[in-house]
C-alpha cells in the first residue's frame, strides 16, 4: 500500500487544529489563528516523524506528553502551570472524544486498506472522514461541557472581590449571577450589587442610613456629605426584579474592583457598585452579585487589566 506523507501531514494538521480550536473555545480563550496553525503543524510533523521511525524515542509516551505541552503553549501561551494543566486536561479529553468519533465513522465506512504504525493511522480512507469526525466530536464535547456548567454548585461560582474607593478598600465574596445584566444607563458600565451593611467602611453612615429617603426624594442628603468629590460618583440605576418593577438603586463608581479567579486576578476600573438594602443569603456565604460580563475581556476602549498569577 502506498502512503503519501503529505496526506498524513495534512490529515493530522486538520485534526490537531480542530482539537485545539475546540479546547480554546470551551475554555473561552482568545485565540490567534497563526498560533493554532503553527501548533497544529508541529503535531502534524511529529506524526510524520513518528511514522517514519526516524528515532524510536519519538514514539515514546514521554515524548508525546512533551509534544502536548509544547502544542498547548504555542497555541494559547498559558500564564502559569495551573492554567496550562487545565488546558492540557481539556485537550486530552477533547482528543479522546474526537478519536472515538473518528473510530465510529471508520467502523461504519469500513475502509479496506488501513493500518496503524507508531500510533499513526494511514490508509485509503478520505480526509473528510477525519474532519467529519472532528466536527462531530466538537459538537458532542461542547454540549457535554454546557451540561456540566449548568450543574455547577454555588460554591464554584463565588469569587473574592476587592472594592477600592478613595484609598479605602473592602474585601467581600460575590456570587456569579448570569442574570445580572445591570448597567449604568448613562455610561454603560456594568453594575456589581453589594449589600448595604458591607459598605459602611467605604461610604458615610449618614448616607447609608437614609438611602430609601434619598432615592424617594424626601430629603437632600447630598448636602450632608462632606466629601464633595464623592458626590460626583453617585448614580441612579433603574432595575426590575421579582415583585418590584421599575425600581431605582443607588450606586457609585468605584476606583477599582479586583476579582480573584483561580488562575488570574481581573482588575476593572469601569464598574458601578449598586447598594442593595437587603441580604442575598442567610448564611452570608456571599454578600454581592457580579455579572458574567465582568469576567470576560472587554474592548480596548474600556479599562481592563488581567494579572496572571504565577
Amino acid at each position: 500500500m502506498t502512503v503519501y506523507l503529505d496526506v498524513v501531514l495534512l490529515e493530522n494538521l486538520c485534526m490537531n487544529y480542530i482539537i485545539l480550536f475546540a479546547t480554546g473555545y470551551i475554555m473561552k480563550i482568545k485565540m490567534k489563528q497563526l498560533r493554532l496553525i503553527i501548533s497544529s503543524l508541529l503535531g502534524g510533523i511529529y506524526a510524520v516523524v513518528a511514522y517514519l521511525e526516524i528515532l524510536p524515542v519519538y514514539s515514546s509516551i514521554g515524548m508525546k506528553i512533551i509534544l502536548s505541552i509544547l502544542m498547548m503553549y504555542i497555541a494559547f501561551k498559558a500564564k502559569g502551570i495551573k492554567l496550562l494543566s487545565k488546558q492540557l486536561v481539556i485537550f486530552y479529553l477533547t482528543s479522546f472524544v474526537f478519536g472515538g468519533c473518528a473510530f465510529a465513522l471508520l467502523y461504519f465506512i469500513r475502509p479496506q486498506d488501513i493500518l496503524m504504525r507508531n500510533g499513526v493511522y494511514v490508509g485509503t480512507y478520505p480526509i473528510k472522514v477525519a474532519i467529519l469526525g472532528g466536527i462531530v466530536g466538537f459538537i458532542i464535547t461542547y454540549i457535554a461541557f454546557k451540561i456540566v456548567k449548568t450543574k455547577l454548585r454555588k460554591k464554584d461560582m463565588i469569587y473574592p472581590i476587592a472594592i477600592k474607593l478613595q484609598e479605602k478598600e473592602l474585601t467581600i465574596k460575590a456570587m456569579l449571577d448570569t442574570g445580572n445584566l445591570l448597567k449604568d444607563p448613562i455610561s454603560g458600565m456594568p453594575v456589581i450589587v453589594v449589600e448595604k451593611e458591607q459598605l459602611y467602611s467605604l461610604l458615610p453612615s449618614k448616607l447609608l442610613d437614609h438611602i430609601e429617603e434619598w432615592i424617594g426624594g424626601e430629603e437632600d442628603f447630598l448636602s450632608q456629605i462632606e466629601e464633595k468629590e464623592l458626590i460626583t460618583r453617585f448614580r441612579m440605576i433603574p432595575f426590575s426584579s421579582v415583585g418590584k418593577q421599575n425600581g431605582l438603586m443607588l450606586g457609585f463608581k468605584a476606583d477599582q474592583v479586583a476579582i480573584e479567579k483561580e488562575e488570574e486576578t481581573i482588575i476593572r476600573k469601569d464598574v458601578i457598585v449598586g447598594i442593595f438594602n437587603q441580604s442575598f443569603s442567610k448564611d452570608k456565604r456571599y454578600t454581592a452579585l457580579i455579572g458574567l460580563d465582568l469576567l470576560e475581556e472587554r474592548s480596548a476602549n474600556n479599562e481592563f487589566i488581567t494579572n496572571f498569577k504565577k
